[in-house]
Protein backbone atom coordinates (compact mmCIF):
# COMPACT_ATOMS: atom_id res chain seq x y z
CA UNK A 1 0.00 0.00 0.00
CA UNK A 2 1.29 3.37 -0.70
CA UNK A 3 -0.20 6.60 1.63
CA UNK A 4 -1.25 9.45 -0.66
CA UNK A 5 -1.38 12.68 1.42
CA UNK A 6 -4.21 14.68 1.11
CA UNK A 7 -4.79 17.46 -0.92
CA UNK A 8 -7.35 19.18 -3.81
CA UNK A 9 -7.44 18.42 -7.31
CA UNK A 10 -9.61 19.16 -10.62
CA UNK A 11 -11.77 16.08 -12.21
CA UNK A 12 -13.01 16.08 -15.23
CA UNK A 13 -12.23 16.74 -18.60
CA UNK A 14 -14.16 19.82 -20.27
CA UNK A 15 -15.46 18.75 -23.63
CA UNK A 16 -15.55 15.68 -22.90
CA UNK A 17 -18.71 13.55 -22.85
CA UNK A 18 -19.00 11.77 -20.42
CA UNK A 19 -16.12 14.15 -18.19
CA UNK A 20 -17.72 16.90 -17.57
CA UNK A 21 -18.44 19.49 -15.91
CA UNK A 22 -14.68 20.01 -14.04
CA UNK A 23 -15.01 20.28 -10.59
CA UNK A 24 -13.27 20.60 -7.85
CA UNK A 25 -12.38 17.53 -5.36
CA UNK A 26 -10.67 17.83 -1.97
CA UNK A 27 -9.49 14.45 -0.12
CA UNK A 28 -8.73 13.37 2.93
CA UNK A 29 -5.54 10.92 2.55
CA UNK A 30 -5.87 7.26 1.90
CA UNK A 31 -3.72 4.44 1.03
CA UNK A 32 -3.64 2.59 -2.23
CA UNK A 33 -2.28 -0.39 -3.65
CA UNK A 34 1.20 -0.09 -5.23
CA UNK A 35 0.01 -2.66 -7.63
CA UNK A 36 -3.12 -4.28 -9.07
CA UNK A 37 -4.64 -7.27 -7.27
CA UNK A 38 -2.07 -10.04 -8.17
CA UNK A 39 -3.54 -13.77 -8.84
CA UNK A 40 -0.79 -15.45 -6.23
CA UNK A 41 -3.19 -12.84 -3.75
CA UNK A 42 -6.47 -13.87 -5.38
CA UNK A 43 -5.37 -17.76 -4.46
CA UNK A 44 -3.92 -16.93 -1.02
CA UNK A 45 -6.93 -15.02 0.50
CA UNK A 46 -10.00 -16.45 -1.83
CA UNK A 47 -8.54 -19.69 -2.92
CA UNK A 48 -9.08 -21.33 -6.76
CA UNK A 49 -7.92 -18.42 -9.84
CA UNK A 50 -10.81 -16.96 -11.77
CA UNK A 51 -8.27 -15.54 -14.93
CA UNK A 52 -8.46 -16.52 -18.04
CA UNK A 53 -4.51 -15.97 -18.22
CA UNK A 54 -3.74 -17.92 -15.32
CA UNK A 55 -0.83 -19.56 -17.02
CA UNK A 56 0.60 -15.77 -16.88
CA UNK A 57 1.27 -16.47 -13.14
CA UNK A 58 0.94 -15.87 -9.78
CA UNK A 59 2.55 -11.56 -10.32
CA UNK A 60 -0.03 -11.26 -13.35
CA UNK A 61 -3.48 -9.34 -12.41
CA UNK A 62 -6.48 -11.32 -11.24
CA UNK A 63 -8.68 -10.99 -14.09
CA UNK A 64 -12.19 -12.04 -15.01
CA UNK A 65 -13.91 -10.81 -11.48
CA UNK A 66 -17.20 -8.79 -10.93
CA UNK A 67 -17.16 -5.72 -8.93
CA UNK A 68 -19.09 -7.96 -6.88
CA UNK A 69 -16.27 -10.60 -6.44
CA UNK A 70 -13.42 -7.67 -6.12
CA UNK A 71 -16.11 -6.42 -3.03
CA UNK A 72 -15.89 -9.80 -1.47
CA UNK A 73 -12.11 -10.13 -1.68
CA UNK A 74 -11.59 -6.54 -0.04
CA UNK A 75 -14.49 -7.76 2.88
CA UNK A 76 -12.56 -11.17 3.46
CA UNK A 77 -9.61 -9.04 3.52
CA UNK A 78 -10.28 -6.86 6.41
CA UNK A 79 -11.62 -10.05 8.13
CA UNK A 80 -8.80 -11.61 8.09
CA UNK A 81 -6.34 -8.83 8.93
CA UNK A 82 -8.63 -6.35 11.15
CA UNK A 83 -8.10 -3.30 8.77
CA UNK A 84 -11.18 -1.52 6.68
CA UNK A 85 -9.64 -2.26 3.38
CA UNK A 86 -12.44 -1.42 0.26
CA UNK A 87 -12.30 -0.54 -3.09
CA UNK A 88 -11.38 3.11 -4.42
CA UNK A 89 -13.57 5.70 -5.20
CA UNK A 90 -13.96 7.03 -8.87
CA UNK A 91 -11.99 10.27 -7.23
CA UNK A 92 -9.88 8.44 -5.26
CA UNK A 93 -8.60 6.63 -7.94
CA UNK A 94 -8.41 9.68 -10.61
CA UNK A 95 -6.50 11.42 -7.81
CA UNK A 96 -3.94 8.62 -7.48
CA UNK A 97 -3.21 8.45 -11.09
CA UNK A 98 -2.67 11.90 -12.01
CA UNK A 99 0.14 11.72 -8.71
CA UNK A 100 -0.23 15.65 -9.13
CA UNK A 101 0.71 15.80 -12.57
CA UNK A 102 -1.39 16.86 -15.96
CA UNK A 103 -0.15 13.98 -18.17
CA UNK A 104 -1.87 12.34 -20.21
CA UNK A 105 -1.84 8.63 -18.56
CA UNK A 106 -0.85 7.73 -15.08
CA UNK A 107 2.66 7.94 -15.53
CA UNK A 108 3.34 10.16 -18.17
CA UNK A 109 3.04 11.50 -21.81
CA UNK A 110 4.08 8.44 -23.37
CA UNK A 111 1.81 5.67 -23.38
CA UNK A 112 4.05 2.75 -23.69
CA UNK A 113 6.53 3.48 -21.05
CA UNK A 114 3.56 3.53 -18.10
CA UNK A 115 1.09 0.77 -19.38
CA UNK A 116 0.81 -2.56 -21.09
CA UNK A 117 -2.35 -1.98 -23.81
CA UNK A 118 -3.51 -2.44 -27.17
CA UNK A 119 -3.20 -6.22 -27.31
CA UNK A 120 -0.19 -6.41 -24.86
CA UNK A 121 0.63 -10.13 -26.56
CA UNK A 122 -2.19 -10.75 -26.16
CA UNK A 123 -3.36 -10.83 -22.22
CA UNK A 124 -2.30 -9.33 -19.09
CA UNK A 125 1.39 -8.80 -18.25
CA UNK A 126 3.20 -9.14 -14.57
CA UNK A 127 2.54 -5.97 -12.82
CA UNK A 128 4.91 -3.58 -12.12
CA UNK A 129 6.68 -3.87 -15.32
CA UNK A 130 5.90 -0.38 -16.28
CA UNK A 131 7.46 2.80 -15.07
CA UNK A 132 5.25 3.92 -11.90
CA UNK A 133 3.94 7.54 -11.57
CA UNK A 134 4.96 9.83 -9.54
CA UNK A 135 3.77 8.25 -6.44
CA UNK A 136 5.27 5.29 -7.10
CA UNK A 137 1.87 3.45 -8.33
CA UNK A 138 2.34 1.03 -11.49
CA UNK A 139 -0.46 0.33 -13.86
CA UNK A 140 -3.34 2.20 -13.48
CA UNK A 141 -3.01 2.99 -17.03
CA UNK A 142 -3.58 -0.34 -19.20
CA UNK A 143 -2.78 -4.32 -17.99
CA UNK A 144 -6.72 -4.39 -16.47
CA UNK A 145 -9.27 -2.05 -16.31
CA UNK A 146 -10.01 -1.70 -12.36
CA UNK A 147 -13.36 -1.45 -10.77
CA UNK A 148 -14.39 1.25 -8.41
CA UNK A 149 -16.79 1.38 -5.24
CA UNK A 150 -18.87 4.32 -7.31
CA UNK A 151 -22.61 3.54 -9.16
CA UNK A 152 -22.34 4.80 -12.72
CA UNK A 153 -23.43 8.10 -13.94
CA UNK A 154 -23.14 9.25 -17.09
CA UNK A 155 -21.56 12.60 -16.47
CA UNK A 156 -20.30 14.64 -13.12
CA UNK A 157 -23.46 16.92 -12.33
CA UNK A 158 -23.71 16.44 -8.89
CA UNK A 159 -21.09 14.56 -8.00
CA UNK A 160 -19.33 14.82 -4.45
CA UNK A 161 -16.85 17.39 -4.11
CA UNK A 162 -15.36 15.38 -0.46
CA UNK A 163 -13.69 12.34 -2.61
CA UNK A 164 -16.26 9.54 -1.32
CA UNK A 165 -18.00 7.16 -3.99
CA UNK A 166 -21.12 8.28 -5.25
CA UNK A 167 -23.18 6.13 -4.52
CA UNK A 168 -26.69 8.06 -4.49
CA UNK A 169 -28.75 8.47 -7.68
CA UNK A 170 -27.46 7.04 -11.14
CA UNK A 171 -27.31 3.09 -12.14
CA UNK A 172 -26.08 0.84 -9.00
CA UNK A 173 -26.64 -2.10 -10.75
CA UNK A 174 -23.49 -0.88 -12.99
CA UNK A 175 -20.33 0.34 -11.35
CA UNK A 176 -17.57 2.48 -12.70
CA UNK A 177 -14.58 1.22 -14.31
CA UNK A 178 -11.11 2.96 -14.85
CA UNK A 179 -7.70 3.14 -16.36
CA UNK A 180 -8.23 0.96 -19.78
CA UNK A 181 -6.40 -3.00 -20.63
CA UNK A 182 -4.40 -5.29 -22.66
CA UNK A 183 -6.94 -5.47 -24.52
CA UNK A 184 -7.53 -1.79 -25.10
CA UNK A 185 -5.70 0.80 -27.39
CA UNK A 186 -4.47 3.86 -25.54
CA UNK A 187 -6.87 6.17 -25.93
CA UNK A 188 -9.18 3.94 -23.51
CA UNK A 189 -6.10 4.42 -21.18
CA UNK A 190 -6.42 8.00 -20.81
CA UNK A 191 -6.89 9.37 -17.24
CA UNK A 192 -10.19 10.53 -17.65
CA UNK A 193 -12.08 7.94 -18.92
CA UNK A 194 -14.62 6.03 -17.40
CA UNK A 195 -17.03 3.37 -18.26
CA UNK A 196 -19.88 1.80 -16.50
CA UNK A 197 -20.34 -1.78 -15.84
CA UNK A 198 -22.71 -4.24 -14.92
CA UNK A 199 -21.26 -5.38 -11.12
CA UNK A 200 -21.87 -8.74 -12.44
CA UNK A 201 -19.93 -8.44 -15.27
CA UNK A 202 -16.73 -10.72 -15.42
CA UNK A 203 -14.46 -10.01 -18.38
CA UNK A 204 -10.64 -10.85 -19.11
CA UNK A 205 -9.29 -7.60 -18.57
CA UNK A 206 -11.11 -6.50 -15.69
CA UNK A 207 -9.80 -6.34 -12.43
CA UNK A 208 -9.42 -4.04 -9.80
CA UNK A 209 -6.94 -2.77 -6.80
CA UNK A 210 -7.35 -2.49 -2.75
CA UNK A 211 -7.74 1.21 -0.89
CA UNK A 212 -8.01 1.67 2.72
CA UNK A 213 -8.60 4.96 4.87
CA UNK A 214 -4.87 6.50 6.22
CA UNK A 215 -5.60 4.67 9.64
CA UNK A 216 -6.62 1.38 8.23
CA UNK A 217 -3.39 1.32 6.14
CA UNK A 218 -0.66 -1.17 6.61
CA UNK A 219 3.44 0.06 6.46
CA UNK A 220 4.80 -1.46 3.23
Amino acid sequence: MVRLPAGAFRMGTPGRPGQEPAHGVALRAFAIGRHEVTQGQWKALMGGNPSRAAACGDDCPVERVSWHDARKFVRRLSEKTGRAYRLPSEAEWEYACRAGMDDDWCGGNEFSRVAWGGDARGGPRPVGGKQANAWGLHDMSGNVWEWTQDCAHPNYHGAPGDGSAWETGGDCASRILRGGSWLSGPQYGRIGIRFGFSADYRSGDFGFRVAATIEDAPDE
